[in-house]
């Protein structure tokens, strides 16, 4: 009953033309440069698997070349000097970076504190799963 309500006061409101507030886009943007040998080891360690982990289903990679203009839908505290320099995103508006490579385990750890100080992504077992059934 209760989804059926919620069906309802949807409907209604989409109808009425008030948008519901969409869901907050989180994003890890890659920024990257061709010759980086720490991308190119990023590249074999961690990009084959990271859009099937629990970290790469909450925040989506986004790569962008160092030399290039910043794409306007992203607000940096800083532009970015290293790379490869991850900054992980909300709405386009920078919530934290990791500069540099430091291998495959600081990765995953440096990740996982960005998303789950910064971003208020708990990474779970429950929402490791709940990611998943998402993707």
């Amino acid at each position: 009953m209760a989804r059926f309500i919620i069906s309802l006061v949807t409907a209604a409101l989409l109808a009425t033309g008030i948008a519901l507030p969409a869901a907050a886009e989180l994003r890890l943007v890659m920024f990257e440069e061709k010759g980086c040998t720490y991308c190119e080891m990023w590249d074999r360690q961690i990009a084959p698997i990271y859009p099937k982990t629990p970290e790469g289903r909450a925040a989506p990679l986004q790569r962008v070349d160092v030399n290039a203009t910043v794409p306007a839908d992203l607000r940096l505290e800083s532009r970015p000097r290293f790379t490869p320099t991850f900054v992980l995103v909300r709405d386009g508006v920078e919530l934290g970076r990791v500069e540099g490579y430091p291998g495959e385990a600081f990765f995953w750890g440096l990740l996982g504190m960005m998303l789950t100080e910064r971003a208020g992504v708990s990474l779970t077992p429950a929402q490791e799963q709940k990611i998943a059934a998402d993707g």
